[in-house]
């Protein structure tokens, strides 16, 4: 069975078909690195490191690149406000470089943590000025551009598709709206370059044939991944709140330039909500970091999991009590792996079935809740030859990505003092105190130890 994906563009599942045989161009918008990515942003890596495994299973190879936005994402994502690199820099009073450095480096180690493939190439915007400027050149020779006072737009209206993958009905919408400086034509026209304020002086400022400035936030995507993909490539990812400003961006500045089909499948990951529905974000606060996460007593890898029950294209509601149920799964799977690895047990040795399941699984648009079904199912068969078992759930996790190989039993010293709480903890909770309890949990938890209560056994875990 062929490996079928949801494609935004034509709002259908498709059979996937690369453009070259064994090999596939994958291009994922990468972060803006101004501040912390929050698990809300990690999702979207989650669901396209899925999409690669799943991919790579099936016998293809992957070129994938990743960008690093450190220039041109202003606080709008419709060209108006501030850049965030250069706000951020003003208020740690830092250099636009150190702040972009210092978060990409945070967000790299969250992005290992949570058992991500690093991608071929990360590019970054402020290393490819040259080849953004030379696109924005083509679109001028073309016709498709004009200059403003504040930057050189993109004439959307002189473009036949624009709007066609998020259904834009382009003709209707307020046209002539005012930007900071100048006037834009129509309403979805975006920037391909700013120009520097002359009252300001940025940190990041290129010159340009059209001025000094910077690029703007969509140019940086068709450049680089044109550079390293082609002008022609498979698949694009990212979150569904880019469909309908920088995707459709992107599509319309790159197939104007090329003449060309930009990209042929078009993938992209639902919102991590709250409780009532709501998009997490720093403006609806319930915001975590993978660090804030592990201070909670949640590793990185249950964060995963909890990802893993729902397909990327639905919304998944967040919450503790939501973790802690994906920490338990994740936990039970750990100690199963463990011990099936000291089981010595003779069995059937055909799993062509279970590969199968499997299979079919993945391949129906990443259905990894069904997957982990699946996996489930083969982690309690116990007819099944212990070592063929075993290989099989490690050749899964291939996909699933849980750091089976990995998982062992922690040996950790635990201080007297922490047993002796976790002992009167215990009591307590047998004379059902629970209040007390809870404080001699958050006494252990100063002592940098973590218990918790897991199928009638009592564990202690180091911070």
């Amino acid at each position: 069975m062929d490996i079928k994906l949801y494609n935004t563009l034509t709002r259908k599942k498709e059979i996937f078909k690369p453009i070259k045989k064994g090999i596939v161009g994958m291009y994922s918008c990468g972060p803006t690195v101004y501040w912390y990515q929050h698990i809300g942003n990690m999702r979207a890596y989650i669901f396209s490191d899925v999409l690669k495994r799943v991919i790579l299973y099936n016998g293809l190879k992957v070129k994938h690149i990743i960008n690093v936005t450190d220039v041109g994402h202003l606080t709008s994502d419709s060209d108006e406000g501030e850049d965030k690199i250069e706000i951020a820099a003003q208020k740690e009073g830092k250099t636009a470089q150190s702040i972009s450095k210092y978060y990409f480096e945070i967000f790299l180690k969250d992005f290992q943590k949570l058992n991500l493939i690093e991608p071929n190439k990360w590019v970054r915007a402020t290393e490819h000025i040259k080849e953004q400027i030379g696109l924005i050149k083509v679109l001028e020779k073309k016709g498709f551009t004009y200059k403003t006072q504040d930057g050189v737009y993109f004439d959307s209206l002189k473009f036949k598709d624009y709007g066609k993958m998020a259904m834009l009905k382009v003709q209707g919408l307020e046209a002539g709206k005012r930007v900071e400086m100048g006037e834009k034509r129509n309403s979805t026209d975006f920037a391909l370059w700013k120009f520097s304020d002359i009252n300001e002086k940025r940190q990041q400022e290129w010159n340009s044939p059209w001025g000094v400035g910077f690029p703007g936030w969509h140019i940086e995507c068709s450049a680089m991944s044109m550079k390293y993909l082609g002008e022609h490539f498979d698949v694009h990812t990212g979150g569904e709140d880019h469909i309908s400003i920088h995707h459709t961006n992107e599509i319309a500045q790159s197939e104007a330039a090329t003449g060309k089909k930009f990209v042929n499948y078009w993938l992209h990951g639902a919102f991590l909500v709250d409780q009532d529905g709501k998009k997490v974000s720093k403006s609806t606060g319930g915001l975590y970091t993978i660090s804030e996460l592990k201070e909670k007593g949640y590793e990185s890898l249950h964060y995963r999991y909890l990802c893993l029950q729902s397909n990327y294209g639905k919304q998944l509601q967040f919450s503790l009590e939501a973790l802690d149920g994906a920490k338990n799964a994740y936990e039970k799977i750990k100690r199963k792996i463990i011990e099936l690895r000291r089981e010595k047990h003779a069995g059937k040795t055909d799993v062509l079935g279970w590969e199968n399941k499997f299979l079919d699984a993945i391949k129906d648009n990443l259905n990894i809740p069904r997957a982990l079904d699946v996996f489930w199912s083969l982690l309690d068969e116990i007819n099944i030859d212990t070592n063929v078992r075993l290989k099989l759930l490690e050749k899964f996790d291939s996909v699933l990505g849980l750091g089976i190989k990995d998982m062992k039993k922690e040996k950790i010293s635990i201080p007297k003092e922490v047993k002796d709480l976790v002992t009167t903890r215990e009591e307590a909770r047998t004379k059902k105190m629970w209040a007390e309890a809870d404080i001699l949990r958050e006494r252990i938890k100063e002592r940098g130890f973590i218990v918790e209560d897991v199928d009638g056994k009592t564990i202690v875990r180091k911070i």
